[in-house]
């Protein structure tokens, strides 16, 4: 059975949790990406996502310099560990209708994250070596 570690990113973006919205917003174009992990002392507190951006700043008509990342930022996101089994991560994500899932490991401390993006090209190469594998077996009979 595969873990999250097997197919978690590492590389993750983060943002200080002092930061204002204008910020996050500006990396977020930068690096072409969805969404950021918000940090206060080297441990996740929240994130903050393009969607967040604009429902309560944009659509509020509000300046983004002038708004904290905590004020609008999901401070309850969800997590799990590097070794939970790739199964229940999608459970935990269709159960709480989310797109992204945090990995923590022991210390509770960053470790990577999973998306939707992820969890469909697992499923791809698992749909593929399957494939492969029933043609294989097609040919021996």
């Amino acid at each position: 059975m595969a873990h999250v570690r097997d197919i978690m990113q590492k590389n993750i973006i983060t943002i200080e949790h002092d930061k204002t919205v204008y910020d996050a917003a500006s990396i977020l174009k930068e690096k072409e990406i969805s969404f950021l992990v918000i940090i206060r002392d080297e441990k996740p507190i929240g994130v903050i996502s393009e969607r967040d951006i604009v429902q309560k700043v944009a659509a509020q008509d509000q300046k983004a310099s002038s708004i904290k990342i905590e004020d609008v930022m999901s401070k309850k996101f969800r997590w799990v560990t590097p070794d939970t089994p790739i199964e229940d991560a999608v459970q935990k994500m269709l159960n709480n209708n989310i797109r992204r899932l945090i990995i923590l490991d022991n210390d509770e401390k960053l470790a990577g994250v999973i998306t939707q993006t992820n969890l469909a090209e697992f499923l791809r190469s698992k749909l593929l070596i399957n494939g492969m594998l029933d043609n294989i077996d097609s040919e021996k009979s």
